[in-house]
């Protein structure tokens, strides 16, 4: 899970902001570069990992990360608009705005750092654990990741209590295994 906070100065013009669903990784790639160098944007990552986020649940997760975001800004901002479902316990007011990411500038911005952060993570992890092509579909659930889910097993950064995760473990356990010869 990774969330991003990001603060744009007035002055700052980025051309093209827009849900990052909505972008092609290379648009993504530049807009990402635009916002980390310019001097009128401030922004903060946060990430939480798969076993915190089997210890206390995808939303308190995402919850945290967006805390930890905010909190690693080099100043923290008056207010703070955030994409979805209202997040308690952040240090200043909020406002969250269903679909933000297609409604706010700063939304989209944040969204844009996080996916490309994400996606950079998954080619990482790919280095790593080259049979489950994270490179390749970064963790969503596409076939091609549930085939391989399914062939080799979970590995240690899936999430123990995502319910195919969970079923592709038990598969691995009933597993006859073979006596060596």
């Amino acid at each position: 899970m990774v969330a991003a906070a990001v603060v744009l100065s007035s002055s700052v013009a980025v051309d093209g902001l827009a849900d990052s669903k909505t972008l092609t990784a290379r648009k993504r790639d530049v807009l990402y570069g635009q916002l980390t160098q310019d001097a009128g944007v401030a922004y903060a990552v946060a990430v939480v990992s798969s076993i915190e986020i089997d210890d206390v649940n995808i939303l308190r997760a995402t919850h945290a990360a967006m805390a930890r975001a905010v909190a690693a800004l080099e100043s923290l901002p008056d207010f703070i608009l955030v994409d979805g479902l209202p997040v308690p316990g952040l240090p200043v007011c909020s406002r969250n705005i269903v679909k933000g990411d297609r409604l706010c500038r700063s939304i989209a911005a944040a969204s844009i750092v996080a996916k490309v952060h994400r996606d950079r993570l998954m080619c990482e992890y790919d280095r790593d654990f080259p049979q489950y092509g994270f490179a390749r579909h970064k963790g969503y659930g596409t076939r091609e990741h549930m085939q391989l889910l399914m062939r080799y097993g979970p590995c240690a950064i899936h999430r123990q209590s995502f319910a195919p995760v969970a079923a592709a473990a038990e598969s691995q356990r009933r597993q006859p295994t073979l006596p060596l010869s």
